[in-house]
């Protein structure tokens, strides 16, 4: 059985909404599709350890919920 990610998407879209940012500046800004960043986001597919730093980056995530959104 692959293990997957869990990401808490209802935190992560409340990041997104607050930060003001397309959804496709934030795929451009990752490097992958808006249909990845999607799979992402429902936990189909895990983030990789650099595409979580930018999104933190961009998004303004705190230290405190960082591993909130991104649980393994």
């Amino acid at each position: 059985m692959v293990k997957t990610q869990s990401v808490d998407t209802n935190l992560l879209n409340q990041y997104i909404e607050n930060s003001g940012l397309r959804i496709g500046y934030i795929c451009e800004s990752l490097g992958i599709s808006r249909q990845m960043f999607d799979r992402k986001r429902k936990g189909i597919n895990s983030f990789r350890g650099s595409e979580i730093y930018v999104l933190c980056d961009l998004l303004k995530v705190t230290s405190e919920d960082k591993p909130k959104i991104f649980c393994v």
